[in-house]
């Protein structure tokens, strides 16, 4: 057991920030949660377990909200009830655990990288993954030109607005991609984005002939991007990285010198990458 909260650490820093942040802002968010998280808290590696009456005594919290919270908590996964009818971490805390530990280690790993891109391309440029039918930005280093684009590492962002998000939606598999079609709004973030899934569908077509994607004002009015592939051992897409920049600065007779500048990245970054199937 104690290794399996070892492995958790990161996740309790998670746990620390969200309570402090908690604290901040108690009339803005769901006290529930709040409440969740507590118990989750009193979790440690000398304390792996508790009843559901010391644990109210620990929190402060009564009895029954304590056991409707730990219940609610263990429909997810997130706690189990052990034998002796006390509560423990779950499996699905662990799996977020390492979840953190993987991409910690990714952004670690492509600090270098995706910085020397950025020098060189001079535009912020961004690591991405497909995550809860979302772009999920895990790295992102800036641009020195002194645009600063709002996007920041751990947020997401839609995919049939954004060049990252369109590029890993038409490298996934065939059965994936027609499922996340199926499921997406195509909301129009500014007048120029994709809002019909034909027009989407030709554009994702496109994507894969040419192996790299242009959002030009789609996710954001003088925004430019464009994103190219970055493969796993296996040659399976499972991220992208992207530059992104003013429209008065892009030129569409640059993109073969965007492209190679990005593919400098995707070369050291697949060498980190090369023991993933997915991200």
């Amino acid at each position: 057991m104690k290794r399996c909260f070892i492995n958790l650490h990161n996740f309790i820093i998670l746990v620390n920030i969200f309570l402090t942040f908690m604290n901040d802002s108690d009339k803005k968010v769901n006290q529930s949660v709040v409440k969740a998280f507590k118990l989750l808290d009193a979790f440690t590696n000398d304390k792996t377990s508790w009843g559901v009456r010391e644990l109210a005594l620990k929190t402060g919290y009564n009895k029954s909200t304590t056991y409707r919270l730990l219940n609610t908590l263990a429909s997810l996964n997130i706690v189990h009830q052990n034998t002796d009818e006390k509560y423990s971490l779950g499996s699905k805390l662990f799996e977020l655990g390492n979840r953190v530990a993987i991409y910690k280690a990714i952004s670690k790993s492509t600090n270098i990288p995706i910085k020397n891109v950025a020098l060189e391309i001079q535009e912020t440029v961004l690591l991405s993954i497909l995550k809860e039918d979302q772009v999920f930005h895990i790295n992102k280093a800036d641009s020195l030109h002194g645009l600063k684009i709002n996007t920041s590492i751990g947020s997401y962002q839609p995919i049939h607005a954004t060049a990252s998000g369109k590029l890993l939606l038409a490298f996934s598999e065939k059965n994936t991609q027609e499922k996340i079609l199926n499921r997406i709004p195509l909301h129009k973030v500014t007048k120029h984005t994709i809002d019909s899934i034909k027009k989407l569908k030709e554009d994702l077509e496109l994507i894969t002939v040419q192996e790299y994607a242009l959002d030009i004002e789609e996710l954001e009015l003088g925004l430019v991007s464009i994103a190219i592939p970055i493969r796993n051992k296996e040659k399976k897409v499972i991220a992208s990285i992207s530059a992104s920049g003013p429209l008065s600065r892009f030129r569409t007779e640059n993109i073969p010198n965007y492209i190679k500048t990005l593919k400098k990245g995707v070369v050291e970054i697949e060498k980190e990458f090369t023991g993933f199937e997915s991200l």
